[in-house]
């Protein structure tokens, strides 16, 4: 009798701190649902963009316009002997003088499934003129230039954006560009027109100007080929996001749509205004920032569309990032819930069993699944009050049955919504999440602090 008394009393004082320990180890147990929401997230965003890039092929893809660029095929001895020279086929590179660019887009909207893509159609006007071309600069002999071969060109991202045959206004000639094989190892699927000149003088104070009708998606962005190269981009789309390069020097947003006006001296670029062979490429890829170590390099190739920049066509509201920022916080509002049930039932005198507790985190991380299934069809706004209101409801319809009190319900009630709203509050104010986390979590802190005094440990 007296063993079972010690064995009670030992039993007494330790069961809350083993219930304490059984409890945070549902709560790392809790975190492999979690991690299974994660993945679910990840993949019904894998399965958006592949929505976007089956509409954008059948459309048009992002819009990179590099150009005009003027290419003079040239000559190069290789090898001289006493009977044979061998000779081979090199191009040079000029670009514009001034390029001027006034592009208007017109936004539309898409949808594959539940997935909204956005696209755009453009009217772009370009125009400039070659001032001077002088080939003595690269070391090249008017004498070795292949004047007949000649020929003008400007890159396109997608050319299945184009909507209309692409025409060039040359001096006093129309010339009608065409994507033709030219092995120029620079750039083979850009659009071209031989000029059918005969000397250097035919190539001074050359105007051209052109019309481009193209559609494309979410990007639209522009090479300053130009020594001096002014943008103009408006657009009815009321969220921009400028990218690339460099940002307008002007910009204005409203209701009613964007205006942006870049301009770019060849001083503020990282590849000269002629060059010889592949010393320099256009390829087709979103422009990154490149360092001049990146054109250094003796064995990389950098391409010219790296100093491009234009707008991104944003679509403001992404449910997917908003709701795998909300599931990385999973663990503070499990661990908060399940502090103040075991508070609320330790300081009234109540018993919970460990399976409560883990039936009421199961609801807690059913309150992510919710979340996302809802926000692909309302937005994540909606979709996080939706999925909160359920949950809270759930949980609070499932404690007043444990309890047996509408005070106590009430109470577990209004800190589960003091908790999502404040994990709302630090998901819509990102640039504070930081400060608003610590000092929520250092008031919740104190909170324990004071009701632990109430226990008997």
């Amino acid at each position: 009798m007296k063993m079972d008394m010690v064995i009670s009393t030992v039993w007494q004082k330790s069961k809350l701190f083993v219930k304490g320990l059984l409890i945070a180890a549902l709560v790392l147990l809790l975190m492999i649902p979690a991690y299974f929401v994660q993945e679910l997230i990840k993949e019904r965003e894998a399965r958006q963009k592949e929505a976007f890039a089956e509409v954008s092929s059948k459309w048009a893809g992002k819009q990179i316009i590099t150009g005009p660029v003027l290419v003079l095929p040239f000559w190069q001895t290789e090898s001289e002997q006493t009977v044979q020279r061998v000779r081979s086929k090199h191009y040079a590179y000029f670009l514009p003088d001034n390029l001027h660019v006034n592009a208007s887009v017109t936004p539309q909207e898409k949808y594959r499934g539940i997935y909204k893509v956005m696209l755009y159609s453009s009217k772009v006007q370009v125009g400039g003129s070659f001032s001077e071309v002088s080939p003595a600069q690269l070391n090249i002999a008017p004498e070795d230039i292949i004047w007949d071969e000649a020929f003008v060109k400007i890159h396109i991202s997608d050319n299945k954006g184009l909507n209309d045959e692409v025409k060039m206004t040359w001096k006093d000639s129309l010339l009608s560009l065409s994507p033709k094989s030219r092995s120029d190892r620079v750039s083979n699927d850009a659009l071209s027109a031989s000029l059918h000149i005969s000397s250097a003088a035919e190539l001074s104070n050359a105007i051209f100007s052109m019309d481009l009708d193209l559609n494309g998606s979410e990007e639209l962005l522009f090479t300053p080929v130009g020594r001096l190269t002014t943008v103009d981009l408006s657009s009815t789309w009321p969220h921009p996001s400028f990218i690339g390069n460099s940002l307008p020097q002007t910009s204005s947003i409203n209701g009613n749509g964007f205006h942006g006006s870049w301009k770019s001296m060849a001083h503020s670029r990282h590849f000269p205004q002629q060059w010889r062979d592949n010393e320099f490429v256009i390829a087709d890829y979103f422009p990154a920032h490149t360092t001049d170590s990146d054109y250094a390099s003796a064995n990389k190739t950098v391409s010219i569309t790296c100093e491009a920049f234009g707008t991104d066509l944003y679509v403001p509201v992404n449910g997917y990032q908003k709701t795998m920022r909300s599931v990385k916080y999973a663990v503070l509002c499990i661990l908060l819930t399940f502090v103040a049930f075991f508070l609320i039932e330790t300081v009234n005198k109540r018993s919970v069993h460990p399976v409560h507790y883990a039936l009421i985190g199961l609801a807690l991380i059913m309150f992510y699944t919710l979340l996302l299934s809802f926000s692909e069809y309302t937005g994540f706004n909606l979709a996080y009050i939706i999925a909160s209101a359920a949950t809270v409801g759930l949980i609070a319809w499932f404690v007043r049955g444990i309890l047996q009190s509408v005070k106590l319900t009430t109470v577990l009630s209004v800190v589960l919504v003091l908790l999502y709203s404040y994990v709302f509050t630090i998901l819509r104010l990102q640039d504070y999440a930081l400060i608003l986390g610590s000092l929520g979590l250092f008031l919740t802190l104190a909170v324990i602090m004071h009701f632990s005094k109430r226990i008997q440990w």
